[in-house]
């Protein structure tokens, strides 16, 4: 049987969760047979990468949401190169994908949808044109249904990882000169307010006198600005970091203070390291973090309560131990070639009709 071609939509012009699955996506395919091509920003980290694994790339504006330049481009490069399916993997390049495809009904197109807001302008652009829908956790699918897209059409295909590969894990004990006996927490990802990034402040400052003092954060993600201090607890902004399994390994817990979440790739990330979790249960974390055996789960912006599983992990060698060996295991889960597999069945089933 012959393979579909897959030609994949991103804007995005970060690397983020999104952006990743769409580069483990396309590299996966190809190592299975199929041809893919990535539609993505000039310059974009998603292009740069996608380029130096030797995957055939195409570099379009995709500016606004309903950029009709790009979409007339987008619907040209889908003719010549013969794409089977076009996949939109973002919200923008959802609308500009749709409007590229109006009346080319032998091309299919396909979207993912990765948060868990509820989304705008169903009636155009959900309930027409989409031949099917994939959602990254059953929280997305279920904001998705509430706000009329019928269940049917979506799919749930929980984004994967690879086993994360550790080449020199950082000791960020050693590197800031922090005593031994202190507890390294990291907050890994975009530093956003969705992140949950504004009450880290507010859970440091809550906890007690000798967890505070044995308290250090490290921040994995954003611009970076050195050596900080959050609500008076000691900590460290590294910004981006290339190495990031690395930097994850030197980590002995990590705060994931969210306050929504499509799935959790960072989570995933360091419970595949070992790294024990506490979150908010929001979104699709209730779907990677198991209470109790994989890492702690506090009820959505309690802060009170999300400082006290914070101070348990950190003054519990045994919990911490206990939960890390847990989340290794669960990790498992949420593989690169699960997510893989499960989306070229989703392609296969649309192209059959």
């Amino acid at each position: 049987m012959e393979l579909p071609r897959i030609l994949h939509v991103d804007a995005g012009r970060s690397w983020r969760g999104g952006q990743r699955q769409v580069f483990l996506l396309a590299t996966g395919l190809r190592d299975l047979g199929y041809r893919t091509l990535i539609v993505a920003p000039t310059g974009s980290p998603l292009i740069r990468r996608a380029e130096r694994a030797g995957l055939p790339t195409y570099r379009l504006t995709l500016r606004g949401e309903w950029d009709i330049g790009s979409a007339r481009e987008l619907r040209a490069v889908a003719g010549e190169w013969k794409a089977d399916i076009v996949h939109a993997h973002d919200a923008r390049a959802h609308s500009i994908a749709r409007l590229a495809l109006l009346g080319k009904r032998k091309t299919r197109l396909i979207v993912t949808r990765r948060v868990a807001f509820t989304p705008k302008q169903v009636r155009i652009k959900y309930r027409h044109g989409i031949d099917a829908f994939i959602a990254i956790s059953n929280a997305v699918k279920a904001v998705m249904v509430k706000a009329g897209v019928p269940a049917d059409r979506i799919d749930v295909v929980y984004s994967g990882l690879p086993a994360p590969v550790v080449k020199r894990p950082r000791n960020w004990r050693r590197e800031r000169g922090w005593p031994p006996t202190t507890i390294v927490c990291g907050i890994v990802g975009a530093m956003t307010q969705e992140k949950g990034l504004d009450l880290v402040g507010g859970i440091a400052r809550r906890l007690p006198g000798e967890v505070f003092r044995r308290t250090r954060l490290v921040l994995l993600g954003g611009k970076g600005k050195g050596g900080t201090s959050v609500s008076g607890v000691e900590g460290f902004d590294a910004g981006f970091v290339e190495e990031i399994h690395d930097a994850m390994a030197g980590l002995d817990v990590l705060w994931h203070p969210a306050k929504s979440e499509g799935l959790g790739t960072s989570v995933i990330d360091a419970m595949a390291l070992g790294v024990p979790p506490i979150a908010f249960s929001v979104g699709g974390l209730p779907e990677v973090i198991e209470d109790g055996k994989s890492g702690l789960l506090v009820p959505a912006g309690d802060v009170q309560a999300f400082m006290r599983g914070a101070s348990e992990l950190i003054t519990n060698d045994g919990l911490r131990a206990r939960l890390g060996e847990g989340a290794k295991v669960r990790a498992r889960e949420f593989s690169d070639k699960r997510m893989i597999e499960r989306t070229a069945e989703v392609y296969h089933r649309v192209i059959a009709g």
